[in-house]
């Protein structure tokens, strides 16, 4: 788990480039206190206030408030799952598959036996 990126946060950026900062509320994921963690392009880079951002995946993050953030940047008490499935005969977790399988597995649907 790592706390999110320079790039990502360029990318964030350049998907919304109407938004002059971008913020992230929520509660802290070691003490549960309320966090605003925001982010600011400046001339010499973006500024990050109010604690730190992880992001396990596109669509969720997990917030540190500051005080949290200096005793311990790591952020414990979350574990990956990691998903196993079919591919060309062989169980694999789907993290180590290809792009096109990878998609291919995002594409799949559930079939019903009973209709």
């Amino acid at each position: 788990m790592a706390m999110m990126t320079v790039e990502r946060l360029h990318g964030l950026f350049d998907e919304n480039p109407e938004k002059n900062a971008l913020a992230w509320p929520g509660k802290c994921h070691d003490c549960g206190c309320e966090v605003n963690v925001t982010a600011l392009p400046m001339e010499d880079g973006i500024h990050i206030n109010g604690g730190s951002i992880y992001e396990p995946t596109k669509d969720h993050f997990f917030l540190k408030c500051d005080t949290c953030f200096e005793k311990d940047s790591l952020l414990r008490n979350y574990q990956d799952c990691e998903v196993y499935s079919r591919v060309v005969g062989y169980l694999r977790p789907v993290g180590q598959w290809n792009d096109a399988k990878a998609q291919e597995f995002q594409d799949r649907g559930l079939f019903d036996k009973s209709l």
